[in-house]
């Protein structure tokens, strides 16, 4: 979707990933060892989030939020939030063991560094050159499907 700025056309992103409506923050949790996403959804420049998806139960558990739980198709476990969060700016504290990654539009932008930590902060805007790369596992293109 092109969009105009002051800037010129650019595309709707998260830090330059390029979405639509809707992207995941997947990671694999360090307690269980298990792909997991924070599933969100983009209005007005801001983004909220609505779901859990893991591939455990006990990460739903983990993040101790009220919600619906049910199973996706493809045997996923969803945590839909009774009240989502929604936010203008996310800051998260990326390693190499949770391997945190932006999700969107079967692309990939990994976030976290080769060696150590790193902070990353996540906001929508208007990118004239996006980024991302195919997605690589533990995102294969079921977890992304269920993810988006």
């Amino acid at each position: 979707m092109a969009l105009g700025s002051g800037g010129g056309a650019g595309r709707l992103t998260v830090n330059g990933l390029p979405i639509h409506q809707r992207f995941a923050i997947g990671y694999v949790h360090t307690v269980y060892q298990a792909p997991s996403a924070e599933l969100f959804e983009v209005r007005d420049h801001r983004f909220t989030m609505w779901a859990i998806i893991s591939t455990n139960d006990s990460v739903l558990d983990y993040y101790a939020l009220a919600g619906t739980r049910s199973r996706t198709p493809n045997g996923l476990w969803m945590l839909r939030l009774a009240e989502p969060a929604t936010y203008e700016e996310l800051s998260l504290l990326t390693t190499p063991l949770g391997r945190r990654t932006l999700l969107a539009g079967g692309r990939c932008l990994p976030l976290y560094p080769a060696s150590g930590a790193a902070e990353v902060r996540l906001a929508v805007e208007l990118t004239p050159d996006p980024r991302g790369e195919p997605c690589l596992p533990p995102y294969s293109q079921s977890f992304f499907l269920n993810a988006a």
